[in-house]
């Protein structure tokens, strides 16, 4: 196969969003998100106050959030990674321009990731000045998920991968077209439900299992739980919901996990079924990360939130985004050797 102009810039840039995807779940999970009170500098700084002269005079200027390092840095670094993440989207995108007579290459795929890395670049910026609200530190993570989906989908169409398959086998592919497709939308809605149950602390709202207090279906409020109309104004590090609209959040992220599980299994299952071989492959795969997902996600709960497997939690979460986005490109791109030699 041969690879086009910025593949393995679009590779190295894919590792880098890789990082800031990690680092935003730990930033989170570490309450640092307000690590640096500013933005985009912090404390007023380029870099984080380390002095004690500097954290005095940060302290002055910030009485109402006084520096602490162990959340500072955690904060600053992740800002630092998703900047130069942006740096590398701006070279894609030129490198696109450069070679856009060359056959094939891509160019819209790169502008639009440009534009989105600017508005992810102003939730980052909200998520401070709005001081944590859900809605934008959801959309914050959504963001990130997105960039990350957007740069392994053009390392794929950069690096010519798709699946070459005789008629009969290019035909079975091209009718899984449908189940993949709602398999990744269902992985995207179940991230949407983690991202706002993480962004409202509601991750520990039921803490036994299966039940949640004891019962199958516990005292819940939907309507405060899901209200993405709620005013800006309070500090929300800490969130702000009751116990029934936070048991109302992780409530629905339970019963989204059991949702995507039985629809991903049925596509697992057609993935085996077709008897080829890149097909059986992928099904191994998706049934693998889905396995240790589900064992992290239920880890959460029993041993109350560990920092460890709440941050590999989200970072499985991201794998199998990336698996349903490769698989899709796949099954829409593949190609049919009788087709190929008839041209």
């Amino acid at each position: 196969m041969q690879r086009k102009p910025g593949f393995y810039l679009a590779i190295f840039a894919f590792c880098v969003a890789v990082v800031v995807i990690v680092l935003g779940a730990y930033t989170r999970l570490v309450h640092a998100g307000l690590g640096c009170p500013d933005w985009p500098t912090c404390y007023s700084h380029f870099w984080v106050p380390t002095t004690p002269e500097e954290i005095h005079h940060a302290n002055q200027n910030f009485s109402a959030t006084p520096v602490q390092t162990d959340k500072t840095w955690p904060e600053q670094i992740h800002r630092i990674f998703a900047s130069s993440l942006g740096v590398l989207v701006i070279g894609l995108l030129v490198i696109a321009i450069r070679n856009r007579k060359t056959k094939n290459q891509p160019l819209k795929l790169p502008a639009f990731m440009l534009g989105f890395v600017i508005l992810q670049g102003l939730f980052g910026m909200w998520t401070v000045t709005l001081l944590l609200w859900p809605q934008v530190v959801t959309a914050d993570l959504l963001g990130g998920f997105t960039t990350l989906s957007l740069l392994c989908l053009l390392a794929q169409r950069l690096g010519g991968f798709v699946w070459m398959l005789k008629k009969e086998a290019w035909q079975k592919v091209v009718r899984l077209r449908g189940l993949a497709l709602a398999g990744l939308l269902a992985v995207v809605m179940q991230i949407a439900l983690g991202g706002w149950t993480t962004s409202n602390y509601a991750a520990l709202a039921c803490p036994d299992l299966p039940t949640c207090h004891g019962k199958w279906l516990p005292a819940m409020d939907f309507s405060a739980g899901f209200n993405v109309f709620q005013h800006i104004g309070p500090n929300y590090l800490g969130g702000q919901l009751d116990n029934a609209a936070r048991t109302a959040i992780h409530f629905a992220h339970r019963v989204g996990a059991v949702v995507v599980t039985l629809l991903l299994l049925s596509l697992i299952v057609a993935l085996w079924r077709t008897g080829i071989r890149e097909c059986r492959r992928m099904s191994v795969v998706v049934s693998l990360v889905l396995l240790v997902q589900l064992t992290l996600g239920i880890s959460n709960v029993v041993f109350g939130l560990p920092l460890f497997v709440a941050v590999s939690h989200n970072a499985v979460g991201a794998l199998l985004l990336l698996i349903m986005v490769t698989l899709n490109h796949r099954v829409l791109t593949v190609q049919c050797h009788s087709s190929i030699e008839e041209k």
